[in-house]
């Protein structure tokens, strides 16, 4: 019917939820000049081809379900003044008739799939003065025909995939006060021809891998508010002259590798700052403030990693406080009184963790949080005392974890609606879980309650609604079953209740949570036989499980291992390449950006080795010290993917299977302590990545394999088998022995490199212990936005240490900071 209105000028149905597909006819109406159909949700459609003379004068489409690609004919729209395509669904590639739209003054193709080349035919828009392609697919180069645009002054090429771009056309720019090429790709150093925009108010370059130093003349830009260089290797000082900059109200330097020392009172003296981000660098920052200086009023400030030994004490002043981030600093002693009045009803993050704060929280009673907004609380991996303090209803991640707080859980924990982070793990914490606990499992992702001396059941009630991605309840002193209401939580990927009283038979029912990858239950009074799986998808993305240390008996479960399709063939992550857990959110204002890394320590050798980001391709099998009899089936072989495989201590009998010389990513085998018979097979030494291999008190008889990795193992692996022969035993087979030279034991070839063999290596945190795998969630080891740069160049490297004290333990911490978003200024 709109196709029949003829004389229409203007058609406006923007956020009038319409759904459909919308008429393409109505492109075709001869008068129409303004069309809006922007935050339409559901509603569809495709731009037609456009026949000559159009007189469309507006075009928005933005935030609907457009699709497809844009006809060679939108040329024809030749008196098209502002197009808006943003947040649709269009792809391919950009008609070279773009050029034809020469009265365009407005041009947003942001957050689509288009790809190919930026045409450069786009530089005969010369009446153009907005331009957004941010969040794309583009290649290429950025085309020098830009520097036509002589109008311009806001240009956003963010978040593209450009090949060696070319900057050198940024001379001609002067209009220019706008420049958004954040996450483009861009290498090199700042291009010096960025000293010709004169009028840049906003200059955002972050998130890609520039480097060298951020040149001086950028104090010559003195009509810059904002400057957003974080995420990349830029080094060096900052420079004296960027304090030059008196109109600068945000700085984000943050995730580089910027070195120096210097004033914080430098930082003060720019009167029009509201947001300063420095953290994760290498900077070292003098507090001392002049009592003449009146500070700006911050909304954010991020110190992290700033070197800081004392709380500034500007900070006495600033009651306009959102965001606070002084983390991984060397502030001691005690939180001064007048810190909780920092901020004052607007701070929303706070975060002073993996510092060496120490004594009680509050030094009086009440123990609760002055901070009414707050959202994310973080005081975890210092020596802090005391209760638990009560955070406000708004609170979504409390964590506290690494420290030496006592007391009881008290139930108004329960009743916080939002709350989607809880860590009180490593502390001194008593009592019984309440059992309302369950109740929070609707808001609550994640849950990590581990090393403290928690006694009573497993909260017992979990609902259908229930959102639990990661629950760790592990060394603590717990009784009673597993609640079968965890069958709710169908989003669970890592269940960790190990090392704790818990009397229960095996959990067959948790093989219907379909994302559960890591199951520990070690060293608890498991008993009973394993089983057989209900269905054919049991367990269907099972990873890692661990059964150490209890009394489970029967037979080895070969029709687990014949349906455990995620031990087989990996299912590649798009979002992450190690397990995590993503407890990311944002308000109207902020984001932040929250990552949790599964951590998983493994026993070998008498030591525990533990991955400190755990791939997601990694699987790993412990039933160890159990009373499992029978032999290992042939199925066992068809788990590619297992690294670590420890059936030690039990009554197995038979022969070892062939079928594990297939097994070629495997790292640890041990099959000590049973009742294995006949010879090591010698397809067995084709395993490549064998680094621990312990068959020792078995039955087995024969040769001992030689070459490649059997060259490296020692007496000790054999020991207990009065039937076997060859090097490294004495007892000889009559062939030649090998030359000394060849072997290296545990100790020398660390010495030698032969971590480096290890294609995820390990890192030693415990020794003396006698068996068993432990897995555990370090629910402080999280990355974010301005660490991840850092941990790809920092970790990803495993570490030899001898590190470990009791309930406690210390190493990095990728603390959370938030990004603001872009389309909010």
């Amino acid at each position: 019917m709109l196709a029949n209105f003829y004389s229409l000028t203007a058609l406006i149905l923007s956020n009038c939820d319409l759904r459909g597909k919308f008429p393409t006819a109505v492109f075709e109406l001869p008068n129409l000049e303004c069309l809006s159909l922007e935050s339409n949700q559901e509603l569809s459609g495709s731009l037609p081809d456009v026949q000559e003379n159009q007189s469309l004068l507006i075009l928005r489409l933005a935030n609907t379900r457009f699709s497809g690609q844009l006809p060679e004919s939108i040329g024809n729209f030749k008196s098209l003044e502002y197009l808006d395509i943003s947040h649709c669904h269009f792809f391919g590639k950009l008609p070279y008739s773009l050029g034809g739209l020469t009265q365009l003054k407005y041009l947003d193709f942001s957050y689509n799939n288009f790809s190919q080349p930026i045409p450069s035919s786009i530089g005969h828009l010369n009446q153009l003065h907005t331009l957004d392609l941010s969040d794309n697919k583009f290649s290429g180069q950025i085309p020098s025909s830009l520097s036509n645009l002589t109008q311009l002054f806001y240009l956003s090429l963010a978040t593209n995939s450009f090949v060696q771009g070319n900057l050198s056309w940024f001379g001609t720019q002067t209009n220019l006060t706008y420049l958004d090429l954040s996450k483009a790709n861009l290498t090199g150093q700042i291009p010096p021809s960025l000293q010709n925009l004169t009028q840049i108010t906003w200059l955002y370059l972050y998130g890609n891998g520039l480097d060298g130093q951020i040149p001086p003349w950028i104090g010559s830009l003195t009509k810059l508010t904002r400057i957003k260089f974080q995420d990349n290797d830029l080094g060096g000082p900052i420079p004296e002259s960027i304090f030059n900059l008196q109109n600068l109200e945000l700085l984000y330097l943050h995730t580089n590798n910027l070195n120096g020392t210097l004033k914080l009172q430098s930082f003060l003296e720019l009167k029009a700052l509201t947001r300063l981000q420095l953290s994760g660098n290498y900077l070292s920052l003098l507090t001392n403030v002049s009592i003449n200086v009146a500070p700006p009023k911050l909304k954010l400030l991020g110190l992290a990693s700033c070197n800081l030994s004392e709380f500034p004490s500007f900070l006495r002043s600033q009651d306009e406080l959102e965001v606070l981030e002084l983390a991984e600093n060397k502030i001691h002693g005690q939180i001064p009184n007048w810190f909780w009045g920092v901020g004052k009803q607007n701070l929303q993050y706070l975060n002073l963790g993996f510092n060496s704060l120490t004594g009680y929280i509050f030094q009086k009673l009440p123990a609760v949080l002055p901070w009414s907004n707050l959202k994310d609380f973080n005081l975890e991996s210092n020596m802090l005392q005391g209760s638990l303090p009560h955070p406000p209803p708004s609170i979504r991640s409390y964590k506290v974890s690494n420290n030496m707080l006592s007391g009881e859980i008290e139930p108004m924990f329960c009743y916080l609606p939002s709350l989607v982070v809880l860590d009180l793990s490593n502390n001194n914490m008593t009592g019984t879980l309440p059992p309302c606990l369950a109740n929070l499992t609707n808001s609550l992702q994640v849950l990590s309650l581990q090393s403290n001396h928690f006694i009573s059941a497993i909260p017992p009630t979990y609902t259908k609604n229930c959102r639990l991605t990661m629950m760790d309840l592990s060394q603590n002193q717990l009784q009673g079953k597993i609640p079968r209401s965890l069958a709710h939580c169908t989003q669970l990927e890592e269940l960790i209740l190990g090392n704790n009283l818990i009397n229960d038979s095996f959990p067959h029912w948790l093989g219907g949570l379909p994302k559960l990858k890591v199951l520990t239950l070690k060293s608890n009074r498991l008993h009973g036989v394993i089983g057989k799986p209900q269905t054919k998808s049991d367990f269907s993305k099972l990873q890692v499980i661990d059964l150490s240390n209890n009394h489970l008996r029967g037979k080895l479960p070969s029709d687990y291992f014949n349906i455990w399709n995620a031990m087989k063939v990996h299912s590649t992550n798009l979002l992450s390449p190690y397990m995590l857990a993503n407890t990311s959110f944002q308000n109207r204002e902020y984001v932040w950006y929250d990552y949790y890394n599964y951590a998983v320590t493994l026993a070998m050798k008498g030591q525990n080795l533990k991955y400190e980001n755990v791939p997601d391709s990694i699987s790993a099998i412990d039933l160890s010290s159990n009373e499992l009899e029978g032999e290992i089936p042939e199925a066992i072989g068809e788990l590619k993917l297992i690294r670590m495989l420890n059936l030690s201590n039990n009554k197995l009998s038979g022969r070892i299977p062939l079928s594990l010389g297939e097994l070629s990513n495997l790292e640890s085998l041990d099959l000590s302590r049973n009742k294995l018979w006949g010879k090591i097979p010698p397809q067995l030494s084709k395993l490549n990545f064998l680094v621990v291999f312990n068959v020792s008190y078995n039955k087995l008889e024969g040769a001992v394999p030689q070459g490649a990795q059997f060259n490296t193992f020692n007496n000790d692996s054999y020991e207990g088998n009065s039937g076997l022969c060859g090097y490294p035993l004495t007892e000889t087979c009559g062939n030649p022995e090998v030359p000394a030279s060849t072997h290296l034991g545990w100790d020398e070839a660390e010495d030698e490199g032969m971590w480096s063999v290890i294609k995820f290596g390990w890192k030693i945190v415990l020794t003396g212990y006698g068996g068993g795998l432990i897995l555990g969630m370090s629910l402080g080891w999280n990355f974010n936005a301005w660490k991840y740069g850092w941990l790809r160049r920092v970790l990803g490297k495993w570490v030899v240490s001898n590190s470990w004290n009791g309930s406690n333990w210390y190493g990095f911490s990728w603390i959370s900071v938030w990004k603001k978003v872009p389309w909010n200024y």
